[in-house]
C-alpha cells in the first residue's frame, strides 16, 4: 500500500518560479500514480481520495502560476484535469457519503431505513467505480494525459510558447520573491472574499472556501521556503472546517437527490430527512464561531516577509 504524505514538493529558494513550477507538477504527478492501482476499488477509499488530492493540488498550482504560465498555455491540460476529477468525484462522493457519514452515525437515529439507505448507497458507488473510476483510468484518454502530461513537466514545455514579456520575466523571477508576490495577492483575494460576507448566500460562501483552499495549498507548496508557515496554515483550518461543513451539506443533498429518485419508500425519506437536518444543525452551530475564526486568520503573521523565518538554499 503507498504511503500517505503531506510532504511538499522539494522545492528550495535558488530556483526560478518555472524550475520551482515543474517540481510540484512532477512531486504530485508522481504521488498520483502511486495510488492509481488502489483507486480501482472501494476496499481501500483512499485510493480515490489521494489521487483527488493530487489531482487538486495540480490544478491549484496551475491557476496559482497564471502570472508565469498564463491560461492560454495550460487550457488543454485543465481540460484534461477537469474530466479526470470529474471521473472520480461521484465515487469519492459517495465514499464519504458510506464510510465517515452513515457508518459514523449507525444506530444513533430513532428512525427506521438505515440499512435500506447504507444498501443504496453501496450499490450505487460499486455502479460507480465500475463505470466511472475504473473505465477512466483504463482508457487510452488518460493514458496519452498521463505520458504527455509528465513529458510537459519534465521539458517544462511551457517556457517554448509564445509568452508576453511579463509572463517571461516573471518564469524566470527568483522563487522566493514569486512566492512572497503571490502569497500577497492570494491572501488579499481571501480578504476580500471574506469582508463583510454575507452568511445567507450560498455563492458568496462558496466563493470563500474555494479561495481559501487555494490561499492553503499556495502556502503548502512553499512551505520549503520559509519558516513559520505550519503557524499561518493553522490560522485557517477554522474557516476551512466550517465551509468544508457547509460543502458537505451541499453534497448530501445532491447524493440523496440521486439516491432516492426512484423512490417512495416512507422510511427511506424519513431517515434522509433526519440525516440532512443532523448535519445541517452542525454547520450552524459551527457557524457561531466564525467571526472567531476569521479574527485569528486575519491576525496570523505572514512569515514569508521576516528575513529570519527564509530557509537556507
Amino acid at each position: 500500500m503507498p504511503t500517505k504524505s503531506k510532504t511538499p514538493a522539494p522545492i528550495y529558494p535558488g530556483q526560478t518560479a518555472s524550475e520551482a513550477f515543474a517540481t510540484i507538477l512532477q512531486h504530485n504527478l508522481d504521488y498520483m500514480l502511486q495510488w492509481e492501482q488502489t483507486a480501482h476499488s472501494w476496499e481501500d477509499i483512499e485510493g480515490v481520495h489521494q489521487v483527488r488530492v493530487s489531482l487538486r493540488r495540480v490544478r491549484s498550482a496551475i491557476t496559482l502560476f497564471r502570472p508565469a504560465i498564463p491560461k492560454n498555455v495550460t487550457k488543454t491540460w485543465r481540460k484534461e484535469l477537469q474530466w479526470v476529477s470529474g471521473q472520480l468525484g461521484l465515487a469519492r462522493d459517495l465514499d464519504v457519503f458510506i464510510d465517515e457519514g452513515l457508518s459514523a452515525i449507525e444506530g444513533k437515529f430513532p428512525f427506521k431505513g438505515e440499512k435500506k439507505l447504507m444498501t443504496l448507497a453501496r450499490a450505487h458507488r460499486e455502479k460507480a467505480y465500475k463505470e466511472q473510476v475504473c473505465a477512466m483510468l483504463e482508457s487510452e484518454r488518460y493514458a496519452h494525459f498521463k505520458n504527455d502530461f509528465m513529458n510537459w513537466a519534465l521539458e517544462r514545455g511551457w517556457e517554448k510558447d509564445e509568452l508576453e514579456e511579463k509572463e517571461r520575466h516573471n518564469q524566470q523571477m527568483g522563487l522566493v520573491q514569486f512566492a512572497r508576490n503571490l502569497l500577497d495577492k492570494q491572501e488579499r483575494v481571501v480578504l476580500k472574499a471574506g469582508s463583510r460576507i454575507d452568511r445567507k448566500s450560498p455563492e458568496q460562501m462558496h466563493r470563500l472556501r474555494i479561495e481559501c483552499k487555494k490561499l492553503r495549498y499556495a502556502a503548502d507548496f512553499f512551505q520549503p521556503l520559509f519558516n513559520g508557515v505550519s503557524e499561518f496554515v493553522g490560522s485557517l483550518k477554522g474557516i476551512q472546517d466550517i465551509l468544508g461543513v457547509m460543502n458537505d451539506v451541499s453534497i448530501m443533498h445532491q447524493l440523496l437527490e440521486v439516491l432516492l429518485e426512484d423512490t417512495s419508500d416512507h422510511e427511506l425519506l424519513e431517515y434522509a430527512g433526519a440525516l440532512v437536518g443532523w448535519r445541517t444543525c452542525q454547520f450552524y452551530y459551527l457557524m457561531n464561531g466564525f467571526d472567531v475564526c476569521w479574527d485569528e486568520f486575519t491576525e496570523a503573521t505572514h512569515p514569508w516577509w521576516k528575513k529570519s523565518a527564509l530557509r537556507e538554499t
